[in-house]
């Protein structure tokens, strides 16, 4: 066919118009993301933030989330009811409207919400749209109403024994449609009750309702919306115990949020920074001919901010628009972050001469910046209004420009009157902050001097690395490994018992700073520390580059006594804090060197077989074993105390050469786990690491104390 013949064939009836609910299931991804797991709980994301909208305006003080054992899911509220009376336009009931009908609600400027979540009107059509089956049930003026769809339309369902189902027969309505009379209920009482099944013609098979998503999200509400109680109920196969209950309800909202979310210890305590502005827009509104009219429309924006920060470096910031969490921020984060870089940069500056720093504006000098103020951060920003804009149906992004200046305006000066109070709590917790801060620039800017000068060298080039360093000869960084080892007499052996091709060895002198009571100031401070920082040459903090690690394994070498498991413990402590993403990588190891050397009677004319052992349990296992198989062994079995009592080739075939050697990897599954047994074992509290030690002194076998 000829070109010109081709776009002739070409015309308008080749053009599909999609209309309704048809659209949400040709294009599902436009609506929910995407058809997995992810999809899957969107929808429900959509019918609870329905229900919590409700607990925002006041009407309602209890939901509950029911995932049934037949892959369904019920959301349940005591909130006002969906209307069932007609609608005018359409003469249909308000339920029919709200399910079936795209960007139609109650949230459109009608005086219903003065701030929701569900802000578009498609979220429950679009979770009707996507469904096998939904029932929905509203108690509302002394009776119950009910009605039922098949993938967005409306009709009845055949089940048998009264239980429903998806698979049930279906009869579609064809002349009309109306909600049924499902019975009476108390006076007064008034809610909405929701059960859908996912369409398997949309969603992937391995789609599935996450629990533990689930979990973090109903708390996270119940923070948001103080006395809100919800209740989630699994009672899907595979359950432990056949069903699970878990109930959140939090009367001290993003203040107990912060608290909740904050894991290192406190520099200062939950600071609560609240304001509001407002702002106009031009929107089109539906005039009484049913046009839609630009109008210029008076917004009002609330703002309501919990933050703290503490000793360590990680950022947790959390932002939401009337309750929905916007993760990929928007205006309001942007306005909150530039209020916090200005504010705390003015205080900085302020009492410069008591925080020993100079601003002197030209380049290379002091500069305080964003990633300075948010080290240690945990907050919680929301802000309130009547529609926002998001970008997208999913609501990740917000959009309203003049929130940004609204919520810069009031967290500017909330925390300005913050940090200038004259109350004595007030001002402690400022010189405090304010130290961290600029601990964390001087930080900064000398783990960019280190990144610039202290890159490896050449034999033509002058070496800035610390003398004791028993540098390897390779340049590049691949295969290498540093070896940080207990003592000068340990350093002596080992630097005879290893490869100089690429086995670099960094002694250190006793035990380190424990860096986690210490501040960072005091780390950068101390000698060997500073050493281990120097010698990696990637910095440290929010700054550290895992990229410019000079070597590809760090492997902390210490004796096999209790003094070592401190050091080792102390070792793992600075990594942890300051240079997490190394040991995320997965790059920092723990040498095992063995305990005992038992030398067994060969044939003879052969030479003795020598048998190392790492514990006392294997000691004894294995010289039970020699003596059933009848071998015999020399009298004196050496006991190794540390290091420097081995020969260089003995701490080459146990401890250093890898064909031979045994490294415990040091990894980080559960940060948060690892961060508790951090704080119990090396924090500032005294009383949980008694108790601890208490608890512990009644499994404790005396004979395994070094002593």
């Amino acid at each position: 066919m000829r070109p010109a013949d081709r776009e002739d064939a070409y015309s308008a009836r080749h053009l599909s118009v999609l209309e309704g609910l048809e659209a949400v299931r040709k294009r599902p991804g436009m609506y929910i993301g995407s058809t997995d797991s992810r999809g899957l709980m969107h929808c429900l994301w959509e019918v609870i933030d329905n229900s919590v909208d409700e607990a925002l305006g006041g009407h309602a003080t209890s939901i509950e989330v029911l995932l049934h054992a037949d892959g369904s899911v019920e959301v349940r509220d005591d909130g006002r009811g969906i209307p069932v009376d007609a609608e005018p336009k359409t003469g249909l009931s308000g339920v029919e409207v709200v399910f079936t009908k795209l960007h139609a609600g109650g949230k459109f400027g009608g005086g219903s919400y003065a701030a929701s979540g569900g802000l578009h009107g498609v979220g429950a059509s679009v979770v009707n749209a996507l469904s096998a089956r939904l029932d929905v049930e509203v108690d509302r003026g002394g009776r119950t109403h009910a009605m039922s769809f098949r993938r967005g339309e409306p009709g009845t369902f055949e089940d048998v024994d009264g239980q429903p189902r998806a698979g049930s027969p279906f009869t579609p309505f064809v002349e009309s449609s109306g909600l049924r009379d499902a019975g009476r209920t108390r006076r007064g009482v008034t809610g909405t009750r929701i059960r859908y099944w996912a369409d398997p013609q949309v969603f992937l098979p391995t789609a599935a309702f996450a629990y533990d998503d689930l979990v973090a999200r109903a708390r996270q509400t119940a923070f948001l919306v103080p006395g809100l109680r919800l209740v989630l109920v699994d009672e899907r196969e595979g359950t432990e115990g056949g069903r699970r209950v878990e109930e959140f309800r939090y009367d001290g909202g993003i203040t107990e949020f912060a608290d909740h979310l904050a894991v290192d210890p406190p520099v200062t305590d939950v600071w609560r920074l609240q304001g509001s502005g407002r702002f106009t827009e031009t929107v089109p509104v539906l005039d009484a001919m049913g046009h839609l009219e630009p109008t210029e429309v008076e917004r009002e924006c609330h703002v309501d901010v919990a933050l703290r920060w503490g000793t360590g470096y990680e950022t947790s910031v959390r932002s939401f628009v009337n309750i929905i969490a916007t993760p990929k921020g928007g205006t309001h984060l942007a306005g909150f972050e530039a209020a916090l870089q200005k504010s705390v940069r003015t205080a900085v500056e302020e009492n410069a001469r008591k925080l020993k720093v100079s601003f002197t504006g030209k380049p290379g000098g002091d500069k305080l910046e964003r990633d300075d103020v948010l080290a240690g951060l945990t907050a919680v920003l929301t802000v309130r209004l009547a529609e926002p804009q998001f970008e997208g149906q999913t609501k990740e992004v917000l959009g309203t420009a003049a929130v940004r200046s609204i919520v810069q305006r009031v967290v500017s000066a909330e925390l300005a009157a913050r940090l200038s109070s004259t109350r004595r709590e007030d001002k402690a917790q400022s010189a405090a902050l304010l130290e961290k801060v600029v601990s964390e620039m001087k930080s900064r800017i000398s783990a960019r001097l280190h990144r610039e000068t202290q890159r490896r060298k050449t034999a033509l080039e002058s070496s800035s690395l610390p003398s004791k360093l028993k540098d390897c000869r390779s340049n590049d960084p691949a295969g290498t490994e540093l070896f940080i080892v207990e003592g000068d007499s340990a350093l002596g052996t080992a630097t005879r018992a290893r490869s100089s091709e690429y086995q670099a060895l960094l002694p250190i002198r006793g035990k380190i700073l424990n860096v986690q009571k210490a501040s960072l100031a005091d780390m950068l401070g101390n000698t060997e520390c500073a050493a281990i920082l120097q010698v990696l040459g990637a910095g440290s903090g929010r700054t550290f580059d895992l990229d410019a690690v000079r070597y590809e394994r760090v492997i902390v070498m210490t004796d096999a006594d209790v003094d070592g498991a401190h050091i080792r413990t102390l070792l793992l402590t600075l990594f942890f804090r300051y240079m997490r993403p190394l040991v995320e990588a997965g790059r920092v190891f723990a040498a095992v060197p063995p305990l005992h050397r038992v030398e067994v009677v060969g044939a003879p004319r052969r030479p003795a077989e020598v048998v190392y052992t790492y514990s006392e349990a294997e000691l004894t296992s294995t010289l039970k074993d020699l003596e059933r198989r009848g071998r015999r062994w020399k009298d004196g079995i050496q006991r190794y105390k540390g290091l420097g009592e081995m020969d260089a080739d003995q701490l080459a075939e146990t401890t250093m050469d890898p064909t031979r050697r045994t490294l415990r990897r040091v990894r980080i599954e559960d940060a948060a786990a690892a961060e508790r047994v951090f704080e119990l074992l090396m924090g500032g509290e005294v009383a949980p690491r008694r108790d601890f030690i208490v608890d512990g002194a009644q499994v404790l076998e005396r004979e395994r104390i070094d002593a």
